[in-house]
């Protein structure tokens, strides 16, 4: 194996070639992460028969350049590639993976490079789409922790600092609550200029768009549990390349070293040796055309087929308490707290199911139907779902928020999306779905103002009224108990 590093138009590149003469297929990856995290990585590439060039992306590390995220990447990797194809080590044959903002760089060389820099394969994990994508909801309601800590741990800066956010939060548990946003650099001690641009990106959805133009085969990994678990879904739906596999498991967006609660023995999975099973034949043709793959049941321990479905069912619900109640900014139902206040004015919507007589087996979406109304102009409507066992533990299931505008007092019927599932049951569990007016600080509070929540100073109380009949809770339930199937099978055939 030998391994040296070179500059690739001021950008920062190594390059891990396995033993042999050669030429060899490619893997690239490009990350503002440190393409010195991935030297492992990069060996375990070579060691299969890879030649593994890993890059940092323009201004990061020690690349040359000013970092502007999701700004450079289409023309930045169109350089990588024709560099590589011209080696002598290099059979011409490329495969452009990586994880979360790494993803966005592998997914623009496949959907938006000149034919001739696009890769043959790409891999794309936990995929950050876009900087709309990823600071907002498909509703528009913006994601406030996760993009914060971003930008407070690589934002505007050539390093990173993973525990920033953590440490202010740990100085100022308040922190995220201060209004303005936009003034989040201030408290944060250091500029961050682009953190008010991002919230300016509102149009989602343009690389799934784009999917349906692809021409390479793709290997798309998610996590249940991550926040990008939705936006990996429907890039796999849209993907029209010759071939498409999807791997979604009962993870966060850490993929294997983050199992979620429901994760079981057979979750455990070596990603790394089905990455490099699944090039070898994207690169020989030999994947069969169409949509595949494998999703975990958590909860169950197994994989199910990724097309796998229930069947649609609306359960019962009973009102325990809040049919009125009261949305304030400043005492806002947190996303990261599933206590529900037993004291003090209302300040959620609670309704249980009855105990399920058996197990449930839930795969598909998750969706609320409401009748309710706000009496201000502007309210967001944040729908949780939570499973209570008989032995007394809660853990939230599925979340979803809608940002709703109109006359103030009129009530209006409207869904909540909740995501698609795939969770196994217990019998004797209840489900209880709570509605309120915030979802603090996984999302940014609206302040009923009509301000936009990004730059408003003040905030208003939001009177909430829900029709508890109307209530309509809809998931898609497997009709019988599944067969199991094998995901490397399923990625690879």
């Amino acid at each position: 194996m030998t391994a040296y590093s070179t500059a690739v138009g001021g950008l920062a590149t190594d390059i891990t070639l396995p033993d042999g003469d050669g030429p060899f297929p490619a893997v690239v990856i490009r990350t503002p992460y440190d393409r010195a995290r991935h030297r492992p990585e990069a060996r375990g590439w070579a060691r299969r028969g890879f030649a593994a060039v890993v890059q940092d992306v323009r201004g990061r590390h020690a690349s040359a350049g000013e970092w502007q995220p999701y700004a450079h990447e289409t023309a930045d990797g169109t350089a990588a590639v024709r560099w590589i194809r011209r080696q002598p080590w290099s059979d011409g044959r490329l495969v452009a993976a990586g994880a979360s903002y790494a993803a966005h760089c592998a997914l623009v060389l496949a959907l938006d490079a000149p034919s001739d820099a696009r890769p043959d394969a790409v891999i794309a994990a936990v995929p950050a789409l876009g900087p709309a994508d990823t600071a907002r909801e498909a509703s528009g309601v913006e994601r406030l922790l996760a993009r914060a800590g971003w930008w407070a741990a690589h934002g505007d800066r050539r390093d990173s600092d993973e525990t920033a956010l953590d440490k202010a939060l740990a100085e100022d548990p308040g922190l995220l609550a201060h209004l303005p946003l936009t003034a989040l650099p201030e408290r944060l001690g250091r500029p961050l200029p682009s953190w008010a641009g991002l919230w300016r990106h509102h149009a989602r959805g343009r690389l799934v768009a784009r999917a349906a133009h692809a021409a390479t085969p793709l290997l798309a990994v998610g996590g249940h549990h991550d926040h990008f678990a939705d936006e990996t879904d429907a890039l796999w739906r849209a993907w029209k390349g010759p071939s498409a596999r999807l791997l979604l498991g009962p993870w966060g967006h850490a993929l294997t070293s983050a199992p979620g609660p429901d994760a079981g023995p057979a979750h455990r999975l070596d990603l790394g040796e089905l990455y490099v099973r699944w090039a070898r034949w994207a690169l020989t043709g030999g994947l069969a055309p169409g949509r595949h793959g494998a999703l975990a049941l958590g909860g169950a321990d197994l994989w199910l087929p990724a097309g796998a479905e229930g069947a649609p069912r609306t359960l019962r619900t009973r009102l325990v308490h809040g049919s009125a109640f009261t949305a304030d900014p400043a005492r806002p139902v947190r996303s990261d707290d599933l206590t529900v206040p037993a004291d003090g004015p209302a300040d959620r919507c609670l309704l249980l199911t009855p105990p399920l007589p058996r197990p449930l087996d839930l795969v598909g979406p998750a969706a609320v139907r409401l009748r309710a109304t706000a009496h201000t102009p502007s309210a967001d409507w944040a729908a949780r779902l939570v499973a209570l066992t008989p032995e007394g533990t809660a853990e939230r299931l599925a979340a979803g928020i809608v940002r709703r505008s109109g006359p103030a007092g009129r009530a209006s019927e409207f869904t909540v999306g909740l995501g698609r599932l795939a969770r196994r049951i217990g019998a004797g569990t209840r489900l209880r779905l709570e509605i309120s007016g915030h979802h603090f600080p996984a999302h940014a509070r609206n302040p009923h103002t009509g301000d936009d929540p990004v730059t408003a100073v003040r905030t208003a109380v939001s009177r909430r009224e829900v029709d508890p009949a109307a209530v309509a809770l809809t998931l898609h339930v497997l009709p019988h108990r599944p067969a199991p199937t094998d995901p490397a099978q399923e990625i690879l055939r």
